[in-house]
């Protein structure tokens, strides 16, 4: 991280490190000034942290770049919020340089930390957001930020703020992954993939490197620039950061055929209404009277379905009744996508079709909230466009695509209403040839019919 800095022709550096722990990363930061390669006259240092049982440490993390370094610091206690809105709002000397490892938590929509920031026009539903949008607030121009958070950010709506918070005062210079969730944080349950993010205050937005490692250990570092217009892509209202792992453009990319939005073709996509932990007394393990099939993502194997599977450990039915009716869909065909996958799980989208022959012309279906379902207003699609929307969305070059806005383990609804899709005339022949192959198609032949789709 300290490493991402770009040296320029100020002769004073004014270092931020809001949530500075022990002072590792504000450490790597001077031991880069300390031969040379960031040439500073004199460095001030403004390190925040929470914790007041961890500033002797910090102290002494810091004292030991006095004797070499014209150094001055503080260290401050307190909340680092409510102490840079106050920094913002009476307009105090900005900073030049920031490094940051920010916690993670979510922000109540009613907390005090919500109110704090509007007062200064951020919105975000996260710390660590929160944090780097202040630290943005607090550059001088043309001051540099470099951040590891969570990737999180990069899609979805709740993030849609802060995303035009950042792109609105900040260039993005250079974008870190790492492809493993585990490796390169080891003692963290990690969810998602991080990221470290090199901003620069007021500057007008360029190119953008790209960079991939495994690991921490950056033994297999991969690098490449890439145009700005393919890390927020043009016309993209929810303005989504875009990570490209290659150069060249992926079979999406390329293909014509891949162009329309879900309205074009007619198609909605929903979150599954039910939510299994709130209708619990209506739930049955198995089906009976009175009942209706209830689906979960362990419902669906390939582009099939499997119901009822005893032994689930879910249930495989719901009552149908006054208190359930609102959520049930009619019995049809319908495209469905799993909201969640398993961490380091090969596919981020797996995707399945329902067809209404395996339910014994049930009337009703219950798709629970763990499953987001394509429908045509609430009822069901035609069975080739279901599994012609199934076979798409199985493809490796829809997965890597979705892979570039999407880091972490969630399928949001939203993310699959923004995504590009073929025809609605093409998935149905995708839909018409899956019907007619005598067996379950192979990963092989699902992708090699991206390659055949017409406009």
């Amino acid at each position: 991280m300290a490493g991402l800095f770009r040296p320029t022709a100020a002769d004073r550096c004014r270092l931020l490190d809001p949530g500075a722990g022990i002072g590792s990363l504000t450490s790597a930061f001077l031991d880069r000034c300390h031969p040379g390669d960031l040439r500073f006259f004199a460095i001030d240092v403004t390190a925040f942290e929470l914790d007041g049982l961890l500033h002797a440490e910090l102290a002494r993390s810091l004292s030991r770049f006095t004797a070499h370094t014209q150094l001055t610091h503080e260290i401050l206690g307190g909340d680092f919020i409510e102490q840079a809105v106050n920094r913002v709002q009476f307009g105090q000397t900005p900073f030049t340089h920031a490094i940051l490892n920010p916690p993670y938590k979510k922000i109540g929509s009613a907390s005090r930390y919500r109110l704090l920031l509007r007062q200064i026009g951020i919105e975000t539903v996260n710390l660590y957001s929160a944090f780097v949008a202040l630290t943005v607030a607090l550059m001088a121009p043309g001051g540099q930020v470099v951040a590891i958070i969570p990737r999180s950010f990069c899609n979805g709506p709740y993030y849609r703020p802060f995303r035009d918070f950042m792109l609105e005062r900040a260039a993005i210079r250079h974008l870190h992954l790492f492809d493993s969730r585990t490796n390169a944080f080891k003692d963290d349950a990690v969810l998602q993939e991080n990221i470290i993010i090199v901003l620069e205050r007021g500057a007008r937005q360029g190119e953008v490197t790209v960079s991939a490692s495994t690991d921490d250990g950056f033994s297999d570092l991969a690098s490449h620039t890439h145009p700005f217009e393919r890390i927020v892509l043009p016309g993209d209202p929810e303005r989504f950061i875009q990570v490209p792992m290659t150069l060249e453009p992926n079979a999406i990319e390329r293909s014509p055929a891949v162009a329309c939005s879900l309205a074009e073709i007619g198609v909605g996509v929903s979150t599954g209404p039910v939510v299994d932990f709130r209708l619990k007394v209506h739930l049955r393990d198995l089906p009976g009277p009175g009942t209706v099939p209830l689906l979960y993502p362990a419902h669906f194997r390939g582009l099939g379905t499997e119901w009822p599977k005893p032994g689930l450990k879910k249930p495989n039915a719901i009552q149908r009744n006054a208190e359930t009716e609102k959520w049930l869909y009619p019995n049809g065909c319908y495209c469905v996508v799993r909201r969640f996958s398993a961490k380091e799980e090969r596919r981020r989208i797996i995707a399945g079709a329902v067809r209404p022959g395996a339910f014994d012309g049930t009337e009703m279906l219950g798709f629970e909230n763990h499953l987001n379902v394509f429908h045509e207003r609430k009822q069901g699609l035609p069975e080739a466009l279901a599994l012609g929307l199934a076979v798409f969305l199985s493809t490796s070059a829809v997965d890597e695509n979705f892979r570039r806005f999407n880091g972490h383990t969630q399928v949001n609804a939203t993310d699959l209403k923004l995504m590009k899709y073929p025809s609605r005339a093409a998935l149905i022949a995708l839909g018409e040839w899956a019907i007619s192959t005598a067996t379950a198609p192979t990963q092989a032949m699902i992708d090699g019919q991206l390659a055949k789709l017409t406009l």
